[in-house]
């Protein structure tokens, strides 16, 4: 019985998978096959909710801990919730988790041969977000997006039938991109969770400081800073698109939309004159067609 005035409950679940539509790139857009919904749904939440843990974004009330098995006054530490997650991943490849997340996953798991791999590197990716917050270099930025970016085209990849090496290092590319992209758009976002994703080593070839970042505009420096990185995602992109021409149907149409989904953003980025502070610049409907038939035709 639900007394008066008492919160609703929250459906840990529910509440995870429904951030999907808050994305900036399609999850499992409606075209594709049902089961190929289901499974890239079952990633998504998979992945949705370790970058929750490790943003501090979960759900008031500590469902996701208790789950989890983590106890009442660790339920705040994220890196035990990391771990107890991890823990919890390894039961969906041999056991029953304890997760409703990764008990959707489980079956996914087995219907595709998908291996632990790509889902440790997530993990792995957002334990490091807890214990680094600058990169001091380019190639230290690249590797973190191997953790934390490239797994999830490897995981479409893999739930589609479509892995081979010439494809996972096509989609290496996109995702690291569009993982730069996220970072341009969100630089505020980010410094005021002291996390700063533009390389040490450029903020000092441009003279940035990092006070400079915390400004409500920004000025000529920040601007061709935030404009190199972005030629440098663009190149990327460029470097991934052939992915979207190697196969064919549906899975075309969503790789596609990839790829258009960060070209657009770029556009938007540079529309803003390369100002991101004030918020991150957003593309509307009609680039983002505009880039998915661009894409699609084989257009840089």
């Amino acid at each position: 019985m639900t007394g008066t005035g008492t919160a609703p409950a929250v459906d840990p679940e529910r509440g995870t998978l429904d951030k999907a539509a808050a994305e900036n790139f399609p999850v499992a857009p409606f075209f594709l096959p049902r089961d190929w919904r289901a499974d890239l749904m079952a990633v998504y939440g998979f992945a949705r909710l370790v970058d929750d843990i490790g943003d501090g974004d979960l759900a008031p009330g500590g469902a996701d801990a208790r789950l989890l098995g983590v106890p009442p006054e660790r339920a705040d530490d994220r890196l035990a919730l990391l771990d107890a997650y991890e823990t919890d991943l390894r039961r969906v490849f041999d056991g029953t988790p304890r997760h409703p997340i990764l008990r959707r996953l489980q079956p996914t798991v087995r219907r595709r041969a998908l291996t632990p791999g790509p889902f440790l590197g997530l993990i792995a990716a957002n334990r490091q977000d807890q214990l680094v917050s600058r990169y001091e270099t380019y190639d230290d930025l690249l590797a973190y997006c191997e953790l934390s970016a490239n797994p999830v085209g490897r995981l479409v990849l893999a739930v589609t039938g479509t892995s081979t090496p010439e494809r996972i290092r096509r989609s290496d590319a996109i995702c690291t991109a569009l993982q730069i992209v996220e970072h341009l758009q969100d630089v505020a976002e980010d410094l005021g969770r002291d996390r700063v994703y533009l390389p040490a080593e450029d903020m000092k070839r441009f003279r940035v400081r990092e006070a400079d970042l915390a400004a409500k505009s920004a000025g000529a420096s920040v601007r061709a800073l935030i404009a190199y990185e972005a030629q440098r995602a663009r190149d990327l992109l460029d470097e991934g698109a052939p992915l979207v021409g190697s196969v064919h149907g549906r899975l075309r149409l969503l790789l596609a939309g990839f790829v258009a989904g960060g070209r657009a953003a770029l556009r938007a980025i540079a529309a803003a004159e390369f100002d991101v502070l004030p918020g991150p610049p957003k593309p509307g409907t009609i680039q983002l067609l505009r880039e998915a038939g661009a894409t699609l035709r084989g257009e840089g």
